[in-house]
């Protein structure tokens, strides 16, 4: 089942299998997001919870107890409920089961909010602790925006220019875990030019990072920007050749290489007391015309 938004500028399409964002478009029509060609990559822009990344063995040690968690959680796997939906915006929500247990063994609440608001989507994820103990948990976003977008100007024309300079170095990754070796950053400056050969070896990865907004598209045409004030980290992904590029958004990453701790002390795990909640969230804007 799907839930249509609908504003003067965007128009959202959400699925409840994952809270996932399946489409995005323009006021004329014109597709933003990634349309999930298998041939390259089945998903679209899924919400990643509560592992972050890759875990060693694909596992979470929790208490003294190995549980089996895949890459990014189970959220985007998983149905939500809709808890509210009319034209402009929508909520969603998943709660601990049985099942979720099994992997993950604390009682949480899920509530996914989506809205519209003139060229904006805003995405609100807020995680709550139902439980009687601390809870760990890294969330993050994960939306992939068409590369190239339907603006004009050449495929290899487009660029992600961030708020600030970023020249700390990256990670490199190592089976889809945080190696110890790291890169030279790749911008210049504030810009980061697209083309494939960047992602030959996987993800782009900061774990530290000064910017919470980019700006995606070719300079003098229309572009997106993505905001992240809450989010710390930042992935950027593509598989070689597809037509997307992911600019994601994360609170956590994958485990380091060798790591063996517990999950609770997993790098950008945050924790949430009995009771509390945290809020995490992006937001997508269809821009003007940037400056060259």
């Amino acid at each position: 089942m799907s839930i249509t938004l609908s504003g003067p500028k965007l128009q959202a399409q959400i699925s409840t299998l994952g809270a996932e964002l399946v489409s995005l478009r323009d006021e004329a029509g014109r597709d933003l997001l990634w349309d999930g060609d298998p041939a390259y990559w089945t998903g679209r822009s899924p919400l990643l919870f509560p592992a972050v990344g890759r875990l060693r063995d694909d596992q979470a040690l929790i208490d003294g107890r190995l549980y089996p968690l895949k890459q990014h959680g189970f959220a985007r796997t998983s149905a939500f409920d809709i808890l509210h939906a009319d034209a402009q915006s929508c909520r969603l929500r998943l709660s601990a089961s049985d099942t979720t247990r099994e992997f993950y063994p604390f009682d949480f609440r899920l509530d996914v909010t989506y809205r519209i608001e003139e060229a904006e989507l805003i995405f609100t994820a807020s995680v709550i602790n139902l439980g009687d103990r601390a809870m760990p948990v890294s969330f993050g976003f994960h939306p992939a925006l068409r590369w190239p977008l339907p603006y004009g100007g050449d495929r290899n024309a487009h660029e992600i220019r961030f708020e600030r300079a970023e020249p700390a170095s990256l990670h490199v990754l190592s089976d889809g875990l945080i190696g110890e070796a790291s890169r030279q950053t790749p911008l210049q400056g504030d810009r980061l030019a697209l083309h494939d050969d960047l992602f030959q070896d996987g993800a782009l990865v900061w774990s530290e990072l000064a910017s919470r907004r980019v700006r995606y598209g070719v300079p003098g045409h229309r572009s997106l920007m993505v905001t992240f004030p809450q989010m710390p980290h930042l992935g950027i992904w593509t598989k070689p050749g597809a037509g997307y590029v992911c600019i994601e958004p994360w609170q956590g990453y994958a485990d380091p290489v060798g790591f063996t701790g517990e999950f609770k002390d997993k790098p950008g795990i945050v924790m949430i007391q009995p009771g509390e909640s945290r809020d995490f969230s992006m937001a997508i804007t269809l821009d003007p015309p940037s400056a060259a």
